[in-house]
């Protein structure tokens, strides 16, 4: 009998890989007791009758071990525990967005200290800022005023960011990426 567990994001059910008490086919395993200390290798009959005999369940840990490596534990608190380490564990990694910033070779002064300030913002908050310069139509033969737009964006949020690399030309923009000093 397979255990169905279901997926409380998307509700698809998904097979448990987890295999216990009849599910462990093997003829003999490495038993390690409820108190944690190993009792050594037992036949895998010998040890479902230790684990029904504590009412506990017979949890198959290591599958890859030669032999086979299985806990005596409540496999509902055994669940339990690695849902919670999984929760702890995605609270402490940080996720690091890359947020775009758009600009054009003829800006006036006040929508680039706009763009800067937003370019602040976003830095603060952790993320990475990629600052990105379009050409369009007759402005690609002025290659060298959008590369002094963009190294102006660069030196003006020099005080809290800094560039991973030097602004380069690709096509018709220039593209650099700003990240946290």
């Amino acid at each position: 009998m397979a255990k169905v567990i279901v997926d409380k994001k998307n509700n698809v059910n998904s097979k448990d890989p987890t295999k216990i008490n009849e599910e462990i086919k093997v003829e003999e395993v490495r038993l390690i007791g409820s108190d944690g200390k190993p009792i050594g290798i037992v036949p895998t009959s010998k040890a479902l009758e230790i684990a029904k005999s504590e009412e506990l369940d017979l949890v198959l840990v290591s599958e890859d071990a030669n032999p086979p490596v299985c806990k005596i534990l409540n496999y509902g608190k055994y669940k339990y525990s690695l849902q919670k380490k999984k929760i702890e564990a995605k609270k402490k990694q940080q996720t690091i967005t890359l947020k775009e910033i758009q600009l054009r070779p003829f800006i006036g002064e006040n929508d680039l200290a706009i763009k800067c300030k937003a370019i602040q913002k976003f830095i603060l908050n952790g993320n990475k800022v990629k600052v990105v310069m379009k050409f369009r139509g007759r402005e690609l033969s002025r290659k060298e005023l959008g590369m002094e737009v963009v190294n102006k964006v660069i030196e003006t949020c020099s005080e809290f960011a800094k560039p991973d690399n030097p602004p380069k030309l690709e096509g018709s923009t220039i593209m650099t990426v700003l990240t946290k000093k």
